[in-house]
């Protein structure tokens, strides 16, 4: 969608590469003093999605929030990438959301029009996903910002944590890599249109379909690929899980024209921030080029979703997925602890 807009003059970031890295943040939530509850089965403590408060037996209430900085110069689509992306949190601990709040800054050079724009996007992706948006928060300041406060429900036994992987473990990915670099190429006027279409249907496509598949399977452990990039969060998975994520990577799909503009040097500041943090956790086995390592540490906005499945269930899995997500795939599986929590197979 065209518009005269031009939203990511006035950010000095985007999308989800505005996030704060995961070492960082762990930092900065250190020896905090918290309340505990037992009713609390998720909270910050594993790095996870969201966080789940037993309501009874047969309800979790799942909360989540995320919001960022333009991504896309056309309002709408800005609307519906950031509503799609914080809506998966919800969706990466296996619920269905149901409630959300608006969370917007905007600024003095946001035109109304833009605004409602934006708001309008937001609202048009929750109606998809089976959401009410009930009210929010709207200030000014020095960035435009938007996202979503969402709420959602499942059955405490349907909740899928980011650490709970089993060694034996099938990984699987529900969407391509390579987002974050692909937005900094067409900063640069360096991605056509029929490409940058393929990349921004991606971010508006929900991760619901994958959601609702994998309830039918021994799924022990799932986390959507977002800032952190496939590094960072498989990173999380492993060390929370205490096993070794082994991650094939000529298997991993991406877009083939992110390797091109990596090689190139066009790789976001995000995909630096998750080097820092997860490379150290790392080995590397075999070739594997340093610009298909930057494409796993790249910063994904509105990604898929990062499955460990019961060995004896991926294959059903698999084929399920085909049907509604066809760039599923198979890229790895989980193993005994070792050494290091990430082995990259080249």
């Amino acid at each position: 969608m065209e518009s005269e807009a031009r939203l990511t003059r006035l950010a000095s970031c985007a999308g989800c590469g505005a996030k704060v890295g995961a070492g960082t943040l762990a930092a900065l939530l250190e020896n905090f003093k918290t309340r505990t509850d037992p009713r609390l089965i998720v909270g910050f403590d594993k790095s996870d999605d969201a966080s789940v408060y037993v309501v009874n037996e047969d309800t979790a209430l799942i909360q989540t929030v995320d919001f960022f900085p333009p991504i896309v110069d056309d309002p709408y689509l800005f609307g519906q990438i950031a509503a799609a992306n914080a809506i998966s949190d919800i969706y990466a601990m296996g619920g269905e959301p149901r409630l959300a709040l608006n969370l917007m800054c905007v600024t003095e050079g946001m035109e109304e029009a833009w605004i409602r724009e934006i708001l309008r996007g937001g609202y048009d992706k929750a109606y998809e996903a089976g959401v009410i948006i009930s009210g929010g928060h709207t200030i000014s300041g020095s960035e435009p910002l938007y996202g979503l406060a969402v709420t959602g429900f499942a059955a405490p036994d349907a909740i899928r944590k980011n650490a709970e992987a089993k060694p034996g473990d099938v990984l699987i990915l529900t969407k391509p890599l390579g987002v974050g670099i692909l937005t900094t190429a067409a900063k640069a006027g360096l991605a056509d249109k029929a490409l940058m279409d393929r990349i921004y249907q991606q971010m508006t496509r929900l991760n619901k379909d994958a959601c609702r598949a994998m309830q039918h399977y021994r799924v022990h452990s799932c986390t959507d690929v977002t800032g952190f990039g496939l590094m960072g969060h498989s990173c999380e998975m492993a060390q929370g899980s205490g096993v070794t994520l082994h991650l094939m990577t000529g298997k991993i799909p991406f877009h083939a024209e992110a390797l091109e503009m990596a090689d190139m040097g066009l790789v976001p500041a995000g995909a630096y921030r998750n080097r820092n943090f997860a490379q150290a956790s790392a080995k590397v086995r075999g070739d594997v080029p340093r610009a298909l390592q930057d494409i796993l540490y790249d910063p994904q906005t509105s990604g898929g979703l990062l499955i460990a499945v019961d060995e004896r269930d991926a294959e059903a899995l698999l084929k399920e997925l085909h049907a509604s997500v066809p760039e599923a795939a198979v890229i790895g599986y989980a193993a005994e602890k070792e050494e290091k929590a990430l082995i990259l197979e080249g």
